[in-house]
């Protein structure tokens, strides 16, 4: 049986959200319709500064560029509790044709930080009701630049957004989910994302002389092969990871052997020890292809986001909360996805996890980073439902 608590702090939640829908619906067209790249945030940014001043609200600006921060404190000493939203879109043409598409050519929300960015706004809108049953400390984090290389999240990490923080909650939309469910990963929700280029360097001549040059194409495509079996053959299946080249190039014509070839690519892992054993064995097939085929073999290898590691303490909590809302468990899975997600350099230093929100409309097989991804706007709603409850039963 529910107590009173329970059935007042449900329902009252419920209630604000249900005011504030229409508004939150309206923030996110707005944003979608005017989609901005990386840390050119600049417009977005301001939106969300404006509606947490119209709140009574006093957001800090500027934090990693141009990401925006709100400390929402309790009446009473308890933990503090970070929840971040991405804000960023992508560089692509929007096919949608909605009445509030993209007025940006090459830009687009088709990832769906639009409803991250109004969602949390809901957040923000249905805590200025609820505020004096805090305990402790919400910080609400607006991030730039999820979508590129330079990490809006390091970038915010750099300017103290995590500092003094115990625990930290993001979510994404999942299209992949009918609206209305949650799906909760134990384990890496989403996998490192490392990058190379590697530059083979022989010796230049005739095609029809092969034997006076080194030719690097050659040793290019020996050197792909070997890299293949890391996977394959050194990585344990139930501990895999992903090494993917992508892009190739070497010569510029039929009977010319090129001085050079250049390939790049990706290394995704699920844990660090995966990501640590990959590296390694790349280098060092690089070194024994240079030996073998007499090329030069130079190596530009960058690790990016680490792996996003949800916290079984905190997965705990976010089911529970859920459970207590919706009256539905959330769905709850060991994560398998090998895409990255900068969110994870929050997750290196507190606890943390990610909720899935089910975005996907009935009749539609919609996905992120398609130029007409439309996802069903009713996942604003749940999110803000969903966080603000786990919010007051982590802060209460």
């Amino acid at each position: 049986m529910k107590s009173s608590k329970t059935e007042g702090t449900e329902g009252q939640i419920a209630g604000i959200v249900e005011n504030i829908e229409s508004r939150l619906i309206a923030l996110r067209r707005d944003i979608h319709a005017h989609p901005e790249l990386g840390f050119d945030t600049h417009r977005t940014a301001e939106v969300v500064a404006k509606e947490l001043e119209r709140l009574g609200y006093q957001p800090q600006r500027g934090i990693g560029k141009t990401g925006v921060v709100l400390d929402i404190h309790g009446d009473e000493p308890g933990p503090n509790l970070l929840l971040r939203a991405d804000m960023d879109a992508l560089p692509i043409e929007e096919k949608t044709a909605l009445p509030f598409a993209s007025v940006f050519p090459g830009k687009m929300h088709a990832c769906g930080h639009d409803l991250h960015t109004a969602t949390l706004l809901g957040v923000a809108a249905a805590l200025k009701e609820l505020q004096p049953r805090l305990k402790g400390a919400l910080r609400l984090v607006f991030q730039p630049a999820e979508e590129t290389t330079e990490s809006g999240a390091a970038a915010m990490i750099a300017d103290g957004a995590a500092e003094g923080q115990d625990m930290a909650i993001t979510f994404h939309n999942h299209p992949e989910l009918p609206a209305g469910n949650i799906l909760l990963t134990r384990g890496a929700s989403t996998a490192s994302c490392d990058e190379f280029d590697v530059v083979v360097t022989g010796v230049s001549g005739h095609a029809a002389r092969p034997h006076a040059t080194v030719d690097p194409i050659v040793a290019t495509a020996y050197l792909i092969t070997q890299l293949q079996t890391v996977i394959s053959r050194e990585m344990d299946p139930a501990q895999s990871a992903v090494l993917t080249v992508g892009h190739i190039a070497g010569g510029a014509t039929h009977n010319i052997i090129p001085d050079s070839c250049l390939f790049r690519g990706t290394v995704r892992a699920r844990s660090a020890a995966s990501r640590d054993a990959v590296e390694a064995a790349f280098r060092r097939i690089c070194t024994g292809v240079a030996l073998a085929m007499n090329v030069k073999v130079d190596i530009n290898y960058q690790r990016g986001a680490p792996p996003l590691l949800n916290d079984d303490h905190m997965v705990n909590l976010a089911e529970k909360s859920i459970t207590s809302q919706f009256h539905q468990r959330p769905q709850i899975q060991q994560g398998r996805s090998f895409g990255a997600e900068d969110f994870s350099y929050f997750s290196d230093l507190m606890p943390a996890c990610q909720i899935l929100i089910g975005s996907g409309q009935p009749g539609r097989d919609d996905h992120v980073h398609n130029s007409d991804y439309q996802p069903d706007e009713s996942c604003i709603r749940i999110g803000t439902l969903a966080l603000t409850r786990l919010t007051l039963d982590i802060l209460s």
